[in-house]
């Protein structure tokens, strides 16, 4: 069956994101030092995160908060509240960092947009997703924007049913085989797995097994060359 509708993943599939929460991540452990070994800090801070993803979401806002809930923690309710405005403003500068695309982006969407509708799927912060997606200027190359709290097997059935021709009729590309690949495949799409050399700790997930619609590329830029061969 003929492909009409491509899905693009955003964060860490377009453009450059896990990078800055490790930094971040880095600066927490030098700040709370005095408190915890890295490793037990690692694990406390994972499982704020894994506990406020339900209330919070995805996103910086949710790491930032995240962090401060186990800055309060690890330390018994004694951290100084200089720490908690360092912390504050390291969110705020995850906020501002500029956009840095990944290779092979612009040319990919722009080789592919003459002849697919080209579908941006991201979860997130919608304020804080729709700042990168203006800075990265690839916003014209799509035909649809969804910024959506997760993705599931019905995110994906809902929106290449809104944008394209069915789920069947579509492939989903990112970076995430949790969110990007598994649910899409599930939908009935195609999932092309695309790694980064950084993943979160939550997103890991095993390859999807007993399916013939599974991919998997080095980089955006060999996604033509796929389409070319499986259709």
């Amino acid at each position: 069956m003929t492909l009409t509708t491509l899905g693009f993943d955003a964060d860490d599939t377009l453009w450059e994101n896990e990078r800055f929460f490790k930094l971040t991540q880095e600066r927490f452990t030098e700040l709370l030092a005095g408190f915890a070994d890295p490793d037990h800090l690692s694990e406390r801070l994972l499982a704020a995160e894994r506990r406020n993803l339900r209330i919070y979401g995805f996103g910086i806002k949710g790491f930032t908060l995240s962090m401060v809930e186990t800055a309060i923690e690890v330390t018994e309710e004694r951290v100084p509240a200089h720490v908690i405005e360092k912390i504050l403003a390291a969110g705020r500068e995850m906020h501002a960092h500029p956009v840095e695309t990944l290779p092979h982006v612009r040319e990919t969407l722009e080789l592919l947009a003459p002849a697919y509708r080209l579908i941006l799927i991201t979860k997130g912060d919608l304020f804080d997703q729709e700042r990168k997606l203006a800075a990265s200027g690839l916003g014209e190359l799509f035909d649809g924007i969804e910024i959506v709290s997760d993705k599931t097997r019905a995110t994906y059935e809902r929106v290449f049913a809104d944008y394209g021709d069915g789920p069947e009729r579509a492939m989903m590309i990112g970076n995430s085989l949790k969110s990007d690949v598994v649910p899409a495949i599930e939908a009935g799409s195609w999932g092309v797995y695309v790694p980064h050399e950084l993943s979160w700790d939550l997103e890991h997930a095993d390859e999807p097994a007993g399916t013939d619609r599974f991919r998997q590329v080095a980089h955006l830029g060999e996604v033509p060359g796929l389409l070319k061969e499986i259709l």
